[in-house]
């Protein structure tokens, strides 16, 4: 019986095809792979002896012949007709697409890329993915040694389904990714997003919820990049609220600590150290972090995992850890410590499930502000960059938002109200009586001029808000009758 090889990832390709020869296969190959096993002394058929056909077209016609997808397609009761034909049953197929993702992102031209669609490899695969309980379809190099294991066995219909199934989803998403392509367009008619199980999960956000995780084909992601070096297995809303904090971190170059709880913010700060960054986002809220996620953007040293270590947190983020640090986290088993290897940087599209479809969207991690003074009074050098802080920490909080800052710490965040004026009231008597002096952000404008007001009340100097009210001018006249200093960005961050 025969094994026809013909792959583009030759991992594995040598000790596989000689674990095949004591089992009773002959060995039938295309191309590179035939020159491979050639090399490693391998007896090999090429395909074109095989079909008594010479490859045509440059290559690109070689397996498409029927002594090929006869030899895939017979079922167990027609060996009589392949018998007749003249032809052989093919009983191991081993495939893997030529790498057209690959060449796309490497930049390869149009006509580059075209080459790289094949057009065999998939129809063989798929013949044998059908005719699953004749033929054993491959199209992994790591199911390789499982292969060889379950042949010395006999291949169980379960595995042979698995392999089947695995098939099929590989030319999917190969199909795919080519649709896509051709496409060129973000919104094109027809979307596909190929998704690959990474992990299932003890459960989604409630214990009766049923969760996995799964990673996009052809995109990175911080967090499923990241190492994890100690701790329980990541949760559900581990990974949402890790995911939180590490987009707000990566916002700032200068050293800053993100403390999330349920995917807000409830305390952020910058500081001079790791150290000073953690005490200010820890002092800006020292309930609600319990429980919480904090990320930094600089590694952690042994001095902040000290001070960290007091507090009870699910999980920590950042570049790297010390060994010092390492070492004082290690007495808390069940904290979880992610190793991050690059920020959360870039554009991407962001979908949101709704029943029966799917809403995309642009994410929100473009801010093309103008910051222009509205009011008679400028903001002092401190005050802007306050405002530019509280900015960037209000676009990720839940709408409506306000955030309260000052010397580069969050004093009061106002999260998801129903209306602007509760979210201010909220962040502005979380921050009592440090407010005074301090700023006030907004995800967006002010239908009226009662926050602006609230915030002269506690004492706030300077705000930052989109503008592009109706009202605009009630709230820049009550702001100039209140001696504050308003500024307007342009640029909206709704969260809902």
């Amino acid at each position: 019986m025969w094994a026809l090889l013909s792959v583009s990832d030759k991992r594995g390709l040598v000790p596989f095809a000689e674990g095949l020869l004591p089992l009773g296969f002959k060995l039938l190959a295309t191309g590179g792979t035939y020159r491979a096993l050639r090399e490693a002394g391998l007896p090999v058929t090429y395909i074109s002896d095989f079909t008594g056909f010479p490859e045509v077209l440059e290559g690109r016609v070689k397996t498409l012949h029927p002594k090929v997808h006869a030899g895939l397609l017979a079922r167990p009761d027609q060996e009589e007709d392949l018998k007749a034909l003249g032809f052989e049953r093919i009983a191991l197929l081993a495939v893997n697409l030529y790498p057209f993702r690959e060449t796309v992102a490497q930049g390869a031209g149009f006509a580059e890329a075209l080459e790289q669609i094949d057009i065999g490899g998939p129809a063989m695969l798929r013949a044998a993915a059908k005719n699953h309980g004749a033929v054993l379809p491959v199209c992994d190099p790591e199911d390789y040694p499982r292969v060889l294991e379950a042949l010395k066995e006999g291949p169980s219909p379960e595995f042979r389904r698995e392999l089947a199934r695995k098939a099929f989803a590989h030319t999917a998403a190969y199909d795919a990714a080519i649709a896509e392509w051709l496409a060129a367009e973000k919104f094109p008619p027809e979307k596909f997003l190929v998704l690959r199980r990474e992990s299932p999960l003890r459960y989604g956000e409630n214990p009766h919820q049923e969760a996995a995780l799964y990673r996009v084909e052809g995109e990175r992601g911080p967090l499923l990049q990241a190492q994890v070096l100690q701790g329980k297995a990541m949760s559900f809303n581990n990974y949402l609220d890790a995911e939180a904090a590490w987009n707000l971190v990566s916002e700032f170059a200068e050293p800053a600590c993100v403390a999330i709880k349920h995917q807000n913010p409830c305390g952020v700060a910058l500081g001079e150290s790791p150290l000073q960054a953690y005490q200010k986002a820890y002092q800006a809220d020292p309930i609600s972090i319990f429980g919480g996620i904090v990320a930094l953007n600089r590694p952690v040293d042994g001095a902040t995992a000290e001070a960290m270590k007091e507090v009870f947190l699910e999980v920590v983020l950042a570049p790297d850890f010390t060994q010092e640090a390492l070492a004082l986290f290690s007495r808390k088993k069940n904290l979880r410590l992610l190793r991050v290897p690059f920020p959360a940087q870039g554009p991407y599209l962001d979908l949101r499930r709704m029943r029966g479809g799917v809403l995309l969207q642009d994410a929100d991690t473009l801010d093309p502000i103008k910051p222009q003074v509205v009011t008679k009074e400028a903001p002092s050098e401190a005050e802007w960059q306050d405002l530019l802080f509280a900015w960037k920490v209000v676009k990720h909080v839940r709408s409506n938002a306000i955030v309260v800052a000052k010397e580069g710490q969050t004093l009061g965040i106002g999260v998801g109200q129903t209306n602007r004026y509760a979210a201010a009231k909220h962040a502005l008597k979380t921050a009592k009586e440090k407010a005074k002096g301090a700023v006030l952000a907004s995800d967006a404008f002010f239908p009226f001029d009662d926050v602006v007001r609230l915030a002269a009340e506690f004492g706030i100097r300077a705000i930052i808000q989109p503008g592009g009210s109706v009202r605009d001018e009630d709230s820049i006249r009550a702001a100039d009758e209140l001696g504050l200093a308003m500024v307007f960005t342009g640029v909206r961050h709704f969260r809902h």
